[in-house]
């Protein structure tokens, strides 16, 4: 017997649901990604136990890299060059500060953009908020940023 036999035409046309891209742009629905706020953890959960699973390596990278790069950056800038901190500050605290907003702004540039491309298995065969990818991606580098 056909499903939609006990159905009026009207009722079935109305249980179709049609999904239509927006054309031009668009703000963000904060509503929805709230609605899907348990993608984004389960994302961003899964991100960050890749990342660090079974590596002492990786949070060593956390720290160690911004600790190089200060290292390097005094000694090339402030011994060499003869540069200083404005206000007396400590030469390797106005580095740091520099240098752990960069790494966190070029970080989260990058890995959204490749979350997107990475996910685009993901993307095209379920129907979700398309920000919540680089969104989790962000949210990653949100937690290395608190560590630095």
């Amino acid at each position: 017997m056909d499903e939609g036999a006990g159905m009026s035409v009207k009722a079935r046309e109305r249980a179709v649901l049609e999904l239509r891209p927006s054309s031009g742009w668009k703000a963000v629905d904060v509503g929805e990604l709230w609605e899907f706020r348990e993608l984004l953890w389960t994302l961003t959960w899964r991100d960050l136990k890749v990342r660090y699973r079974q590596t002492v390596l990786g949070v060593i990278w956390i720290v160690g890299q911004p600790l190089l790069a200060i290292l390097m950056l005094t000694f090339v800038f402030h011994r060499v060059a003869r540069i200083q901190a404005p206000a007396g500050l400590p030469y390797p605290l106005f580095v740091l500060s520099g240098l752990v907003a960069w790494n966190f702004f070029s970080g989260a540039v990058l890995g959204a953009g490749n979350s997107l491309i990475g996910s685009t298995h993901l993307i095209s065969k379920v129907y979700f908020p398309r920000l919540v990818v680089p969104l989790s991606a962000v949210l990653v580098l949100l937690v290395d940023l608190a560590v630095s």
